[in-house]
């Protein structure tokens, strides 16, 4: 398993903190939780999807592209750091945004990730939901050809193999911390969505045979959805790799269970983990990933999932900026 023999270039500010959370292990108590800090990838405000633009950028410009197309949710974190990546590498970037809460909030429509699409310079399309997304992208894309330009397209999140090998990368990082500290761990937990940091991190954890089971809390799609696009991208990654059939079906794990009234809601559960969260251990959640990956890890500590001497890493998969976006969740001014 050789990273060095794909094109990247570096973008994020690693190896991101592994911490320890004491106070939030005390309250719950059950497990001792860590936190793995990928929303300090540096990129924008970080997150998750910086590591896989490390490759994905690096394959656009081996390509020769002078454009790069990606798609997203209005506030799709992935969207913000292909903006920033795009930014960063003198390219142009073009986003395709769709709407699937119907959110008419200002602040969701031009606050939080929007606002910083829009300050790193990327042009910005609006489509209604329910719509084949990649096909409005490659219908673009194609348009551009036909003018001479050079796009390349990015899927949504970052989600293909070659983004996938970002959190390959994690994975490894990850084992290197967790032995540098003499970390024994049980469990690591993080949200999934797209798919590729779960397929990443399983194809990494698995060509290691690390032993460590992984969960995605899923944000989006059903159990059996879910598990299936990371168990299919999970395949690919490995097979680019030269591992091919490293990863099984069984270690392919998502709960499904907290994604409440859909993609982009944030429920009781998803605010009180941002709640909780802020309080113990000043720790930042986003309301459509990283809470609701920790809305399940709360909500399975309590009902004895994680237990009292198990360790569990939960990986924070960044998007804090998106707060901005969803004031109208939050009653601040009974507060203040």
């Amino acid at each position: 398993m050789n990273l060095a023999k794909f094109p990247r270039v570096h973008l994020a500010h690693l190896p991101t903190p592994l911490e320890p959370m004491p106070r939030l292990s005390a309250l719950l108590d059950g497990p001792e939780i860590w936190i793995k800090r990928d929303d300090c990838t540096g990129l924008s405000t970080g997150g998750n999807k910086t590591r896989k633009l490390e490759f994905l950028m690096a394959e656009a410009q081996a390509q020769g592209a002078d454009i790069v197309l990606t798609l997203g949710a209005t506030q799709s974190n992935h969207a913000r750091q292909t903006a920033a990546a795009a930014a960063k590498l003198g390219m142009d970037c073009h986003i395709l945004l769709e709407d699937r809460t119907g959110y008419t909030h200002e602040n969701y429509r031009y606050n939080g990730n929007v606002l910083l699409d829009v300050l790193h310079g990327a042009s910005i399309e609006h489509r209604g939901p329910d719509q084949d997304m990649h096909a409005e992208m490659e219908a673009v894309a194609e348009t551009m050809r036909a003018q001479g330009r050079r796009p390349y397209t990015i899927p949504g999140g970052g989600s293909n193999a070659t983004g996938a090998l970002g959190y390959v990368n994690c994975a490894l990082e990850m084992m290197g911390q967790f032995a540098e500290s003499g970390l024994e761990v049980d469990h690591i937990v993080h949200a999934t969505g797209s798919s590729g940091t779960q397929a990443g991190l399983v194809t990494g954890l698995c060509a290691m045979n690390a032993g460590i089971p992984l969960l995605g809390i899923g944000v989006r799609a059903p159990k059996e959805t879910q598990e299936g696009n990371v168990f299919a991208l999970a395949q690919k990654t490995a097979e680019k790799l030269g591992c091919p059939g490293v990863v099984g079906r069984a270690d392919v794990v998502a709960n499904c269970d907290y994604v409440g009234p859909g993609y982009g809601f944030a429920d009781q559960a998803t605010l009180e983990a941002i709640d909780i969260f802020a309080r113990t251990d000043a720790i930042l959640l986003d309301p459509v990933y990283s809470a609701k990956g920790a809305a399940g890890l709360i909500d399975l500590i309590r009902k004895g999932h994680f237990k009292k001497g198990e360790r569990v890493v939960f990986l924070h998969t960044g998007g804090a900026i998106g707060l901005t976006a969803y004031t109208h969740e939050f009653d601040v001014a009974a507060r203040v």
